[in-house]
């Protein structure tokens, strides 16, 4: 008897050993998945003896089955799982259901564990995505001031979770919220109207996502796991950031008409009433064409006009070139503005019963532009300067070649 014992106590210790699922439990056996609930998710804890594809999965009181975990590998080790009751996007219904863990090694042998799994007060309605809209459908993110945006709307029913981005299958681009009432509260956006303004990044000088059709993809997930998913197509065209230079040739000035009234080589003497005139070179450096309004190059203005007198008033990201000076009282900057480039030299697009005109990628022009001075400026000797601009967006390049210009008068 004594020697019988200690061979029975061996032989439970070696299939003990043996077991490849073992340390099972859940903790605890009844949830409340709901928001506030003090037990919203339970914990799966079990030991693998050895390496082992393990499924997780629940039968309900009708026998079906939802999957929690399918043939997933794991190494040998402990390993601790948590369940908020959501199986496929969706929190289970209230029930009794029978939670199992199976795990299968690669010589083929098979271990399961079951426990009993409570669930009560869950929270099964998913968020949704109400008159969800993306308009328009194609755009040009390429600062033309012309269809450079898109406006994703929606009505949030309940609080969750927000990701919002644009996929081709392969990449992802996010896209950020504007700016909202509706604050997040604990990480979730809360009921109500959420507008996104997607501008590809544009605003930023970021690269745009490349031209093609994208998929525009909104998914909510609240606190409790219910997940809701909304799309629309979206088209990407003439997408690029815009690009331009004043060539290295600088700017050619000129008292027009009076080149020997050049006094040195830094300063410039133009009577009162008389005309100052430069000229520059400019190059479409960049992918995409440049939108661009008059008045043409060589286009004369007095001091006492400025480019809203000529009726071409500044837009979102028009190209031109510009001529300010010290003491400028116009209220703005650069108020004296030219195309880049003539009618015959850029090309005409016709969008929506309009017409534009741009100048194209690599392209080079000349812009020249004549100011005749019949106001006496505060001083006697103004710093002159030619600029690059994009409206209401950027100054390209300013303050190129300063040029002293003395007014007589």
């Amino acid at each position: 008897m004594k020697r019988i014992l200690p061979i029975l106590f061996l032989l439970l210790t070696a299939c003990a050993g043996n077991a490849l699922l073992y340390d099972v439990s859940l903790t605890p056996d009844a949830i409340a998945p709901h928001p506030g609930s003090a037990n919203i998710a339970a914990t799966i804890h079990y030991t693998l003896a050895r390496d082992a594809t393990v499924s997780i999965y629940l039968l309900d009181a009708r026998g079906a089955r939802h999957d929690f975990r399918t043939d997933q590998p794991r190494v040998a080790g402990e390993y601790d799982a948590t369940f908020t009751g959501a199986i496929n996007n969706r929190v289970l219904p209230d029930g009794v259901y029978q939670l199992v863990i199976e795990a299968r090694d690669a010589a083929g042998q098979i271990a399961k564990n079951e426990k009993r799994l409570t669930i009560t007060g869950a929270d099964s309605t998913p968020p949704e995505l109400q008159a969800f809209s993306v308009f328009p459908d194609s755009f040009t993110p390429n600062q033309d001031g012309i269809a450079d945006r898109v406006i994703i709307r929606y009505w949030l029913t309940k609080p969750a979770k927000m990701d919002v981005y644009l996929t081709d299958g392969k990449n992802r681009y996010e896209v950020a919220e504007k700016k909202t009432t509706l604050n997040l509260k604990d990480g979730l956006s809360q009921p109500g109207a959420h507008e996104y303004d997607y501008d590809g990044g544009i605003d930023l000088l970021a690269t745009p996502p490349p031209n093609g059709t994208y998929t525009v993809v909104a998914e909510a997930v609240d606190a409790i796991g219910n997940r809701t998913r909304a799309e629309k197509k979206l088209t990407i065209k003439e997408s690029g950031i815009p690009r331009a230079t004043i060539s290295n040739s600088g700017v050619e000035w000129s008292p027009q008409g009076l080149p020997s009234l050049k006094i040195e080589p830094t300063a410039i003497l133009v009577p009162l009433g008389d005309t100052l005139a430069f000229t520059v070179t400019v190059q479409n450096i960049g992918p995409v064409p440049l939108r661009t309004i008059g008045p043409e190059p060589g286009t004369l203005y007095t001091t006492s006009e400025n480019f809203n007198t000529k009726k071409f008033h500044e837009q979102p990201g028009v190209w031109r070139v510009g001529l300010d000076s010290e003491g400028n009282s116009a209220g703005r900057s650069y108020p004296y503005r030219w195309q880049i480039g003539s009618m015959k030299e850029l090309t005409r697009v016709v969008m929506d019963d309009k017409e534009y005109f741009y100048l194209m990628p690599g392209q080079r022009v000349t812009v020249s532009g004549t100011l005749r001075i019949v106001d006496k400026p505060a001083r006697v000797n103004v710093y002159y300067w030619v600029g690059l601009i994009q409206e209401d967006v950027r100054i390209v390049e300013g303050r190129v070649e300063p040029k002293l210009v003395t007014v007589e008068f």
